[in-house]
């Protein structure tokens, strides 16, 4: 069980993505990590051990920007390290996910990734979806499409969220199996967590996301499909 925590509005989105994790700590604390886009791009840092650790490391290096996506990890696929920390990216560096659950295929998936010429960086199941979601960007599809595509592909259980650079607007959240997902709505803002308690601090409006759902948040709130 991992916790994951999104944001996107008009506020630096570190401080709040922290904050949720604090607050789910009790779903992992073997690392955590967060990405947040502004408008030089993706800029993630992620730490071994408990929430304490990102807090020294994003003191030193700081990050910036009003949409991101933060983890905080109990280890399945893959020892405790910075490498093994989530958010995980593609090849690009450009889009990253993170991700709840367990995907039982991704040996297959990796092995033809790799065939494809795909570099993988960690040893979790969560990374092959970064690079799925990419494999079908770069055929044409939109964020939407292209992890809807991705998702097809998995057997398993994922509660997941994906932050694109070149879909600097939005996030996209998916769930099927695998622990809860909500959708806390605020005035301009919008914020994506495991769990409630994540954000009751900002809002009371929430919408609950269901096994098979896939939603597209932006500040305006959210589209369910």
């Amino acid at each position: 069980m991992c916790g994951i925590v999104g944001y996107i509005g008009q506020r630096n989105a570190a401080p709040l993505i922290l904050d949720g994790l604090r607050r789910l700590e009790d779903r992992g604390y073997d690392s955590a990590g967060l990405a947040v886009l502004n408008g030089t791009g993706l800029q993630v840092r992620r730490q071994p051990g408990k929430i304490k650790e990102i807090e020294a490391l994003l003191e030193s290096r700081p990050v910036s920007g009003p949409i991101g996506l933060g983890h905080t990890r109990w280890a399945t696929h893959g020892r405790p390290s910075e490498a093994n920390a989530h958010p995980h990216a593609d090849c690009s560096g450009s889009l990253v996910v993170v991700h709840n659950g367990i995907l039982e295929n991704y040996t297959a998936l990796k092995e033809r990734l790799i065939a494809a010429g795909h570099c993988f960086r960690s040893g979790t199941d969560t990374e092959v979806l970064a690079h799925l979601v990419e494999s079908h960007l770069s055929g044409g599809a939109d964020l939407l499409n292209g992890v809807r595509a991705a998702l097809r592909e998995v057997r398993g259980a994922y509660a997941v969220g994906v932050l694109s650079a070149d879909a600097p607007d939005r996030l996209v959240v998916a769930k099927y199996g695998a622990g809860s997902g909500v959708v806390g709505l605020g005035e301009g803002e919008t914020y994506v967590a495991s769990d409630i308690p994540a954000i009751l601090p900002y809002t009371r409006d929430v919408v609950i996301l269901e096994d098979g759902e896939i939603g597209v948040v932006t500040r305006q709130g959210v589209s369910i499909m």
